[in-house]
């Protein structure tokens, strides 16, 4: 099991222009966007950021969630955290870039882990 990348996520209402400064402010372009329809949103990864983009009331469910996981394996991943006391919030569900799950870890802290495909 292997965590690849830790991803800070940023909410934004507009991402045309919060994708503008944060590629302006770590001098690098975006390395992925995409749609995700069925949620309303948009996102976008800027170096170790994780924008996402959308109206309020579809951001917020999504907004306890403070970072994202890039994993080798979201089902390894499952198993690993139900057996040491985390509490799955989002179960595991095909998403545009292959699948993810979101965990509340022990110390209360939301967490996605994404398995890219």
């Amino acid at each position: 099991m292997k965590i690849y990348k830790t991803l800070t996520r940023i909410y934004v209402h507009d991402m045309k222009t919060a994708l503008s400064f944060y590629e302006k402010l770590f001098q690098k372009k975006q390395s992925s966007f995409f749609s995700y329809p069925e949620m309303k949103l948009e996102l976008a990864q800027v170096g170790d950021f994780l924008l996402l983009a959308g109206k309020e009331k579809d951001l917020e469910p999504f907004k306890k969630t403070v970072c994202t996981f890039l994993v080798d394996s979201v089902d390894e991943w499952r198993e690993y955290l139900l057996n040491n006391g985390s509490k799955i919030i989002r179960d595991k569900k095909k998403v545009p870039t292959g699948f993810n799950i979101t965990f509340q870890h022990p110390d209360g802290t939301w967490v996605e882990y994404v398995e890219h495909r």
